[in-house]
C-alpha cells in the first residue's frame, strides 16, 4: 500500500480512518511532504504550552498515558498503511519531544528553543542505544522506545545546559 517514504492517496486515507491514525499522525502534522519528523517536534510544543502547566508528576503521568497510546497508536497506524515505522508516523516524536522540554518546563524560552534542537539531533543520529533500539524492538513499541531515549538524552544535555548557565 505504500513505501517508506511516500504516502499514496489510498495510505493516507487508510491512515486518516481511525483514531489510532489520526494520534499516530500527530493529528495531520506527520503528513506534511518533507521532514514530517521535525514537523511533528514542532507541533509537539503546542501541546507542550500547555502541559508545562501541569505539576511535574502530572506531566509524567501525560507523558506515559501518551507513550500507552502512542505503542497502540503507531500498532494500528503501521497496520493500516503497511509500514510498521512510516515517516508519516509522528506521536513518537510527540512524546520524545515533550520528554526533551522536561527541564525547560521553568526555564527562559531558549531552553525550548534548544531543547527542540537536542531532540531532533539525537532522533536523526541515533547514537547507541538508540540505533540498537531502533534496529532490534518492531512494532508499535519499536516506533516509540527510540524517540523516548533520545528525549531522555536531550533532557540531560538541556539540564546539563541549564544547570551551567
Amino acid at each position: 500500500m505504500s513505501d517508506k517514504y511516500v504516502l499514496d492517496a489510498d495510505a493516507r486515507r487508510a491512515l486518516l480512518a481511525t483514531p489510532g491514525g489520526w494520534i499516530a499522525c500527530g493529528f495531520g502534522s506527520g503528513l506534511v511532504p518533507k521532514a514530517q519528523g521535525t514537523m511533528g517536534s514542532l507541533v509537539a510544543i503546542l501541546p507542550w504550552l500547555l502541559l508545562r502547566q501541569l505539576s511535574v508528576p502530572v506531566y509524567l503521568l501525560v507523558i506515559v498515558v501518551g507513550f500507552a497510546i502512542g505503542v497502540w497508536a503507531c500498532n494500528v497506524a503501521g497496520r493500516a498503511i503497511g509500514v510498521a515505522d512510516h515517516r508519516s508516523v509522528v506521536w513518537d516524536e510527540f512524546i520524545g519531544q515533550w520528554l526533551a522540554l522536561l527541564p525547560a518546563l521553568l526555564a527562559p524560552w531558549w531552553a525550548v528553543v534548544l531543547g527542540f534542537v537536542l531532540f531532533r539531533l539525537f532522533d536523526v543520529t541515533k547514537p547507541w542505544p538508540i540505533s540498537w533500539l531502533d534496529r532490534r524492538v518492531k512494532g508499535g513499541l519499536g516506533v516509540m522506545l527510540d524517540d523516548v531515549v533520545a528525549g531522555i538524552f536531550a533532557a540531560i544535555v538541556l539540564a546539563f545546559v541549564l544547570h551551567f548557565s
